[in-house]
Formats: C-alpha cells, structure tokens, sequence
C-alpha cells in the first residue's frame, strides 16, 4: 500500500531540505519529491525527518545496571563484578521482558537497527539449554516485539582473561558466556537462521577472551558477515596483550586477518599512532561509545584521527547508561572539544553521517538514507521543544534529545506516534523486568 509522508524539513544526501514528500510502498522508499506543502491524504511530519539511526553496540541486559553503580566508586573492572551478578540471575524469559523494553526504550528514542553484542549464551554456571540459542531467540523475539530490526552479534567467549602469562580460566560467571572452544562457537551460530529483521553476525568479545589460536575458526565463521570485536578499551588490555603477545591488540586482529570493511573496532579508546594507522588502511570501521565510555571511565579515544585515517565512525549505546543516540553524537564532538580546545571537530552533517552509519556495520547497507529504495526508516524530530526551539533544522543533532522524538517509522510500520510506543508504557515495561533482578541484591 503506497503511504506519503510529508517532511517539513527532511535529512536528505545533499542537506537538510523544507518541504519534501517521501513515497513508501511494502517498507521501501519509492520516491522523494520536493513538496512545499502537503497534500491531502498526506502524513504530516513535523520538525526535521531523519534517516532511522543504527545502535551498532548495545548488551541488552546492562540496561539493568542504570542507576545502580554509582554509590562505590572504582573502575571499570569493579563494576564488572556487579554486571556479572545481573547476567547470573537472567534466563531467557527474563532476557526476553528485559530486551524488548530495552528495545522499545531504543525506538523512542528514534533507533530502528540495533546491534546485539550478545554473549550471554548459556545457563548459570554452564551447561545448556534444551535449544542451545535460547537466549539468542529471546533477543530476537524481543527486536520483534519492540519493532526494530536486530543484527545478533554472537560472540565467541572463551577465556577468563589475560596476563603475561597467557589466557587465564573461566570464573564461575563466565562459563555461561563460553562455548568451550570456536568450533562449537560456530557450530551454534550456524543453527541460528537468519529471518526477516534479522542479521546473524560474528564477534570477538576480545583478545582477552578469544586466544589468537582459535582466531582461524573465527574469521572463517564471519566470512559474509559483520564481525565486531572490543578493542583496546582498557590501558590493562593493551598491557597484558604486549605482555603475552608482543603486540597490540589492533596489531594481533590484524595479522589473524580480522580487521577490514565488514569489521567493526568496539571503543578503540587507547590506540598508539600505528594502531589508528593500522584499522585506518584496512577500512575497519569504529564505534564509538561515548556516555559509557564516561561511565566507566574509560576515556576518550582520537575519533577524528580514526575518521581521518579511513575509518568510519559510527556509535552506541553499549551498557545503556543512556539511550540516546542524539546525545551520543553530541558528546562525540564535545569530548573532542574538551581534548583539543577547538569547535566544530565534527560538523552536524559528519555527526549525522555517524547516527546512520551503524546501519552499514551492522549488515544492512540499504538503510541509512531517505532515498528511493532505501528501507523506509524515518524518525521525526520536534523544532518546538524547549530544547530544540530556536534551532537551525540541520544543527538540530546538537540541541535536540531523544525526548524531541514524537515519530518512528521502521520498514514502512509506524513504530513510535507522538512519542508512545506501540508496546504502551515502556517505563513499566522496564520496571517489571528490571525489578525482580535486584531482589535480595
């Protein structure tokens, strides 16, 4: 059924443009016309119509930890342990009420493809579950549910660690992550079929997790598929992979023949000179993750130059310490303020061209744009708010939030309509999963 929508200013290849009609028929952009008014019959989208934005980095199940962490202080390392006793009480029914309001908490929030770092593949404690992809199936009956497509980045897990002396054992948390070796990694991976709104993809969780000799088993496995790996996002990574390795983390992807185009680098945030030069001439894209990077305190890694070497950028929202792509693209530019004491690092189109890019990374390169055959993924934005009133429409990227969403559109299925999800109440959806996994915390 061919549907018109009516722009007032839309994000189009060549700027931000007023007055354009988008023609969609069975989920596809059909045509663009310029159009300073609309037409009867047309839906009208106020403000500014953006491309759908990918989450190319998202654990579901972290969404879990907001507001939970900040009492202790530490490191990254330290909230972990408390990560770890969320991901223990998780089966795959909670999985499934914690993802799909996660999900649709992304949809508000103008998200149409989200990539699932996923690695949280087993029982507690090991063993299986009668459908060994149980927890795979949750994540993509939950994308269903919420309405937004899903690539399931399942990644190999196999070590507890790594120090100058080599990989170190499984604790008892992680053995839930592991497969036990790569080929039984892959081997579940193979029995996980692709579907409408679904992408299988790979990943390294690490080279801390993934010794350099089952990396063989991995490339092979990813061949035709996205594959995203964690990379160098601790200094201590960075240590102990020179320690053991001789060598960086970037460098030991690279001589595995792990890094290229369909790869994408995960934070990247403690790179050397030859690191950036390195994931730059590969063409291996980079997400940047930049509120959980602040949450974690991580710090801030040289996104121009990685942009400027030859890696696209493109972001997420990782541990969900915020769902807000916009706001991710935000503090991309201004964390780059902060380091160089300059303005403008990335310009508004740059940051939009990264809430887009995801959509490549993640395996579905027909998406990202608004343009004839291009997926219809459309997310207005409103001009009116107390945040975005005043704005220019092609700098709205730096004033608006994912509260001035009120529009969702994926594949064609109105999703999100004056900002309610069709799931209803996403808070009491986030409530009632998120509730019982502190019980007795």
């Amino acid at each position: 059924m061919l549907t018109a929508y009516w722009c007032e200013h839309a994000q189009l290849e060549a700027g931000t443009v007023a007055g354009v009609r988008l023609l969609v028929d069975d989920g596809r952009i059909t045509a663009v016309e310029r159009a300073p008014a609309p037409a009867p019959g047309d839906h009208r989208l106020t403000g500014v119509v953006l491309p759908g934005l990918a989450n190319a980095h998202s654990h579901a199940f972290h969404r879990a930890l907001r507001g939970r962490t900040h009492d202790r202080g530490g490191t990254f390392w330290t909230w972990r342990e408390r990560m770890y006793a969320v991901a223990g009480r998780l089966d795959p029914d909670g999985y499934l009420r914690l993802a799909r309001a996660t999900y649709a908490e992304m949809a508000l929030a103008g998200i149409t493809c989200v990539g699932e770092f996923h690695y949280l593949h087993h029982p507690d404690g090991g063993g299986r579950y009668d459908d060994p992809n149980a927890m795979s199936e949750a994540l993509v009956q939950a994308a269903a549910d919420a309405g937004v497509r899903l690539t399931l980045l399942d990644a190999c897990y196999l070590a507890g660690g790594l120090d100058g002396s080599g990989h170190l054992p499984l604790d008892d948390v992680q053995r839930r992550f592991s497969d036990d070796d790569a080929d039984a990694w892959a081997a579940r991976l193979a029995a996980l079929p692709e579907r409408p709104g679904l992408r299988v993809g790979a990943a390294v969780h690490s080279v801390r997790a993934v010794p350099a000799g089952q990396f063989a088993t991995v490339a092979q496995t990813a061949a035709g598929r996205p594959l995203h790996a964690h990379l160098s996002e601790q200094p201590a990574e960075n240590a102990a992979c020179a320690a053991f390795y001789g060598c960086s983390p970037a460098r030991l992807l690279a001589d595995h023949g792990l890094l290229g185009p369909a790869t994408t680098a995960v934070h990247a945030t403690h790179l050397t000179d030859d690191d950036i030069a390195l994931l730059g001439a590969a063409g291996t894209a980079v997400c940047a993750c930049p509120s959980t990077e602040a949450d974690l305190a991580d710090g801030i890694g040289a996104f121009r130059r990685l942009r400027d070497a030859g890696s696209p950028l493109c972001l997420g929202t990782d541990q969900q310490a915020l769902t807000d792509l916009l706001a991710e693209a935000r503090l991309l530019e201004t964390s780059e303020r902060l380091v160089t004491c300059e303005r403008g690092r990335f310009r508004p189109a740059e940051l939009v061209e990264a809430l887009v890019a995801g959509h490549r990374a993640l395996g579905w390169p027909d998406a990202g744009l608004l343009a004839p055959g291009q997926r219809a993924d459309l997310v207005a934005v409103r001009l009116d708010s107390p945040r975005t009133a005043g704005c220019a429409p092609d700098q709205v990227v730096m004033a608006g939030a994912a509260a001035d969403v009120h529009t969702v559109v994926v594949d064609g299925r109105v999703v999100v309509s004056e900002g309610r999800h069709v799931l209803g109440d996403v808070g009491a959806l986030l409530t009632e999963a998120i509730a019982p996994l502190w019980d007795d915390a």
